[in-house]
């Protein structure tokens, strides 16, 4: 699904990602832990075509297409989606009419037509009770006056929406209580299936116990440098993430074997 070499990326003059090799397969669930700055959040910038990063060196694939020379909103269309750290607010614009445009816009990229408005409807009460999503927030604007937990379920009632290939989710566990975490952890699962893959960003290994990984891969100024089972979460949990400085690098991960 997604084949991710040598990359290298900068914002302005400083380079932040110095060589990245990944690769995720159908229906796999990766985890990227590291410390502040090491590149997470940029990595997932990156992939989803965030105009602010240059991508300097290397290469990008997403099922077998060049992810690096597609829009953000191609990139979207063609099933990624990224759930933010910090979602933000879109004043006057609801819920309702903000989904509508994103699904229509998906079909249209697709040679569809749009949803009728009953069928739209339909799906967004079944995709509500997967995230436990309050029926009154579909009629609010866009986060506007949400809770913290409240906009992290938002951006997974999104996902299920747009039913992505590959969901990348940027510290989703950031601010959250358990019992909300529980409810997101509880939506991403429900919307895996052996098609669709995900990309957990985390420094905590609470979130990887309830949306269990196959991989765990450690980023560490630019670079990963370590990759193992979920067992390596709970030894950075442990352990922090000094003892990994001076460990040599593993194989980059193929996934799947």
């Amino acid at each position: 699904m997604l084949e991710v070499r040598n990359l290298h990326a900068s914002i302005g003059d400083k380079e932040i990602l110095r060589g990245i090799n990944l690769t995720v397969k159908d229906g796999e669930t990766h985890a990227i832990m590291g410390p502040n700055g090491s590149g997470k959040s940029t990595l997932s910038a990156v992939l989803v075509g965030n105009p602010l990063y240059e991508v300097t060196e290397g290469e990008a694939w997403f099922n077998g297409k060049n992810l690096l020379e597609m829009k953000p909103e191609d990139r979207a269309h063609e099933g990624m989606f990224l759930s933010f750290q910090y979602p933000v607010e879109i004043p006057g614009v609801s819920m309702t009419n903000f989904m509508k445009a994103a699904i229509n816009a998906k079909r249209e990229y697709e040679g569809k037509e749009p949803l009728k408005a009953a069928d739209f409807l339909k799906m967004m009460r079944e995709k509500r009770k997967v995230v436990e999503l309050d029926s009154k927030l579909s009629n609010r604007s866009v986060n506007e006056g949400f809770s913290g937990g409240e906009k992290k379920r938002n951006e997974i009632f999104q996902m299920a929406m747009l039913e992505p290939k590959l969901a990348i989710l940027d510290e989703t566990d950031s601010g959250l209580d358990v019992d909300a975490m529980r409810i997101v952890a509880e939506g991403v699962n429900k919307l895996m299936t052996p098609q669709k893959s995900c990309i957990v960003i985390t420094h905590y290994d609470r979130l990887l116990e309830m949306i269990r990984p196959q991989y765990v891969h450690v980023l560490y100024k630019g670079r990963i440098v370590k990759t193992a089972g979920p067992e390596l979460a709970k030894q950075i949990q442990e352990h922090g993430y000094d003892w990994l400085k001076d460990s040599p690098l593993t194989p980059p991960c193929e996934g799947g074997e």
